[in-house]
């Protein structure tokens, strides 16, 4: 078994993972050359800042191949299977685009960006270089500053710090999700970031569509969330 050396020193960068990846896809994945496809998906859509990411760019990036080598006689093998359990299980979206002679097939996190460059991309609206050029930050951008407009005008204004956790945050979590826990966080009277934050871990833990998460309520809706301790601290 190869031993790795360990990280360097200085300035490492790191590769952002939605919280939900792990609360709620890696129980799930049962699969090693799902789980290394479904990875390096994700660092390279960051690397590389687009949406769609297409089969033959896959099969050019040594260090995929390198990695599924290592599981598999035939690596190409393995990145194709790894492909196809991640589209069923839809953590990626597949899409086939034909251009002439050439068929091409695109790949997708099914994530409200890659969703809306998949749904341009059936309506005609994309060609194969603006769907290679898809940037992932473009559909959140007009959102942004409503969520920094959102947060100044009902909890407090930004410093640095918070803006970064919140673009932070807005990478984890769906821009409703946070725009319901700053809501929450005015109805309960506790303006506060590490109330909001712990009320989206909460959704990403419990699902946000469970019963615990439908407000029916008008009453301190943080008490389902919270044990006694939780709201003492959030409270003070």
């Amino acid at each position: 078994m190869d031993t790795f050396a360990g990280f360097p020193g200085g300035d490492l960068k790191f590769t952002a993972v939605p919280n939900m990846f792990f609360t709620k896809l890696l129980p799930q994945i049962d699969n090693l050359a799902e789980l290394k496809v479904t990875l390096h998906f994700l660092w390279l859509r960051q690397y590389e800042k687009k949406n769609a990411i297409s089969r033959e760019e896959l099969l050019t990036h040594e260090t995929l191949i390198h990695g599924l080598a290592a599981i598999a006689a035939d690596p190409f093998e393995a990145l194709t299977e790894g492909l196809q359990r991640a589209v069923a299980r839809q953590t990626l979206l597949m899409a086939q685009q034909q251009t002439g002679s050439d068929l091409r097939e695109w790949y997708f996190l099914n994530s409200e960006g890659g969703r809306i460059t998949l749904e341009k991309m059936k309506a005609g609206e994309l060609g194969v270089v603006e769907i290679a050029g898809a940037d992932i930050v473009s559909p959140g951008y007009a959102r942004r500053s409503n969520i920094f407009e959102l947060y100044e005008a009902n909890i407090g204004l930004l410093s640095p710090i918070l803006a970064d956790e919140l673009k932070d945050a807005e990478m984890t979590y769906p821009a409703e999700w946070i725009e319901e826990a700053l809501k929450i966080a005015v109805e309960n009277n506790v303006r506060k970031w590490r109330y909001i934050r712990a009320v989206l871990e909460s959704m990403a833990t419990e699902g946000k569509d469970n019963g615990k998460f439908n407000r029916t309520s008008e009453q301190d809706s943080s008490k389902r969330w919270f044990t006694d301790e939780e709201r003492e601290l959030f409270f003070r």
